[in-house]
């Protein structure tokens, strides 16, 4: 079994959830008492947030590359960022270490071009929702239409990630919210819809909406468990 590296903390409420996912299906593979062989690096959330607000992506390259590093000497043979946000700065990641980065977008994609999906509706933070780091990845690799709520909905989705999730607080009022928007992506023509931000999954289950609904955190925990039992 291969050593799988977890770049965290961002925000811890959703690395919790990799950690679940990825044991889970080790041991539902394996059975027994099997369980991954991971190393996680968490870092401060807040000193990335603020970051993120000042939109100075350089330094929060430099914050996580050293963190990836850090996880590369460790013995990790693969590396996992547990959110969708912060793979705006993957390459610059990659760049550093000698193992390969998953991205998270393209583990997303491939279960897309698998369901036969053309049209996706994506739901993030605004950086991830309105930067191209995730939707162009998505349209030019993989030939799916992405498309994003309006902005004044895009605030609310955001808001509620910063102020709630990231916090571990589920409110009904912000679940109906969600639900109204995943709604209108659905009559705009959206097939399936992209949990684009790893805390979202705690809020909005698949149960709750008649769409299908793209859990990115248990999509890319799977993908770390098929890299770690690859021959």
């Amino acid at each position: 079994m291969k050593t799988i590296g977890l770049l965290g903390g961002m925000s811890w409420e959703s690395t919790v959830s990799y950690y679940q996912s990825i044991n889970r299906q080790i041991k539902q593979t394996l059975g027994g008492l099997h369980s991954a062989k991971i190393v996680l690096y968490s870092v401060d959330f807040a000193e990335i947030e603020k970051l993120q607000k000042e939109g100075n992506w350089d330094k929060a390259a430099e914050i996580l590359s050293k963190a990836s590093k850090s996880l590369q000497s460790a013995g990790a043979e693969g590396l996992f960022i547990c959110t969708n946000t912060m793979h705006i700065v993957a390459p610059q990641i990659q760049s550093e270490l000698s193992i390969p980065l998953f991205h998270i977008a393209d583990a997303t994609a491939e279960v897309l071009v698998d369901m036969g999906v053309k049209k996706v509706g994506l739901l993030g933070t605004k950086f991830t929702m309105q930067e191209g780091f995730y939707k162009n990845r998505i349209s030019e690799h993989y030939g799916i239409d992405v498309i994003v709520p309006d902005e004044g909905s895009q605030e609310g989705i955001h808001t509620i990630i910063y102020d709630e999730l990231c916090l571990g607080e589920i409110n009904p009022s912000s679940k109906y919210f969600y639900l109204e928007v995943i709604e209108d992506l659905k009559n705009k023509g959206a097939e399936a819809i992209i949990l684009g931000c790893t805390e979202i999954a705690l809020l909005v289950k698949a149960r709750d909406t008649t769409i299908p609904l793209l859990d990115t955190t248990t999509i890319h925990a799977s993908k770390a468990v098929a890299f770690a039992l690859e021959d």
